[in-house]
Protein backbone atom coordinates (compact mmCIF):
# COMPACT_ATOMS: atom_id res chain seq x y z
CA UNK A 1 0.00 0.00 0.00
CA UNK A 2 1.20 3.56 -1.07
CA UNK A 3 0.90 6.12 1.61
CA UNK A 4 0.25 9.56 0.35
CA UNK A 5 0.62 12.59 2.98
CA UNK A 6 -2.14 14.84 2.20
CA UNK A 7 -1.16 17.11 5.00
CA UNK A 8 1.68 17.99 7.59
CA UNK A 9 1.94 20.54 9.82
CA UNK A 10 5.08 20.97 12.26
CA UNK A 11 6.31 23.78 14.26
CA UNK A 12 6.80 24.73 17.97
CA UNK A 13 3.47 25.62 20.30
CA UNK A 14 3.09 26.27 23.88
CA UNK A 15 0.95 23.64 25.87
CA UNK A 16 -1.79 25.79 25.99
CA UNK A 17 -1.53 26.41 22.25
CA UNK A 18 -1.31 22.10 21.68
CA UNK A 19 -4.18 21.89 24.27
CA UNK A 20 -6.99 24.23 21.98
CA UNK A 21 -5.95 22.65 18.80
CA UNK A 22 -6.93 19.59 20.35
CA UNK A 23 -10.04 21.03 21.59
CA UNK A 24 -11.01 22.14 18.65
CA UNK A 25 -10.39 18.63 17.00
CA UNK A 26 -12.20 16.97 19.43
CA UNK A 27 -14.80 19.46 19.15
CA UNK A 28 -15.47 18.69 15.31
CA UNK A 29 -15.37 15.12 16.20
CA UNK A 30 -18.26 15.71 18.64
CA UNK A 31 -20.43 17.06 16.16
CA UNK A 32 -19.70 14.54 13.53
CA UNK A 33 -18.80 16.40 10.77
CA UNK A 34 -15.83 17.00 8.10
CA UNK A 35 -12.18 17.86 9.88
CA UNK A 36 -10.48 20.49 7.42
CA UNK A 37 -6.72 20.78 8.65
CA UNK A 38 -5.00 24.17 7.23
CA UNK A 39 -1.97 26.21 7.78
CA UNK A 40 -0.83 29.12 5.39
CA UNK A 41 -2.22 27.79 1.68
CA UNK A 42 -2.48 23.94 2.67
CA UNK A 43 -5.26 22.61 3.77
CA UNK A 44 -7.31 19.22 4.23
CA UNK A 45 -10.62 18.40 4.64
CA UNK A 46 -11.76 14.48 6.06
CA UNK A 47 -14.48 12.96 7.77
CA UNK A 48 -13.42 10.39 10.00
CA UNK A 49 -16.18 7.71 10.15
CA UNK A 50 -17.76 7.26 13.86
CA UNK A 51 -15.29 4.71 15.02
CA UNK A 52 -11.91 4.77 13.69
CA UNK A 53 -8.03 2.89 15.21
CA UNK A 54 -7.05 5.32 17.34
CA UNK A 55 -3.23 4.51 18.40
CA UNK A 56 -1.55 6.52 21.16
CA UNK A 57 2.56 6.40 21.74
CA UNK A 58 5.07 7.45 24.01
CA UNK A 59 8.48 7.67 22.09
CA UNK A 60 11.84 8.20 23.46
CA UNK A 61 14.31 8.81 20.76
CA UNK A 62 18.26 9.39 21.20
CA UNK A 63 20.77 8.46 24.21
CA UNK A 64 19.55 7.06 27.02
CA UNK A 65 20.07 10.23 29.52
CA UNK A 66 19.47 13.17 26.53
CA UNK A 67 17.16 12.34 23.05
CA UNK A 68 14.00 13.62 22.52
CA UNK A 69 10.77 12.62 24.09
CA UNK A 70 7.27 12.71 21.90
CA UNK A 71 3.50 11.73 22.61
CA UNK A 72 1.78 10.79 19.24
CA UNK A 73 -1.77 10.86 18.56
CA UNK A 74 -2.94 9.03 15.24
CA UNK A 75 -6.90 8.32 13.86
CA UNK A 76 -6.88 5.76 11.02
CA UNK A 77 -9.49 4.31 8.94
CA UNK A 78 -10.50 2.50 6.04
CA UNK A 79 -12.49 4.52 3.74
CA UNK A 80 -15.88 3.60 3.92
CA UNK A 81 -15.80 1.22 7.06
CA UNK A 82 -16.78 1.23 10.49
CA UNK A 83 -16.02 -1.17 13.73
CA UNK A 84 -15.35 -0.82 17.52
CA UNK A 85 -12.91 -1.77 19.37
CA UNK A 86 -11.90 -1.44 23.22
CA UNK A 87 -11.92 2.03 24.84
CA UNK A 88 -8.89 3.51 25.90
CA UNK A 89 -8.73 6.07 28.27
CA UNK A 90 -6.08 9.42 29.03
CA UNK A 91 -5.64 10.36 32.67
Amino acid sequence: MVERVLFKSEQHATRADVADYLRSVADKLDDGGPITLEQGTDSVTLTPPNTVEFEVKAEHEGPEEAGEHSIELEMEWDVGADGADESLDIS
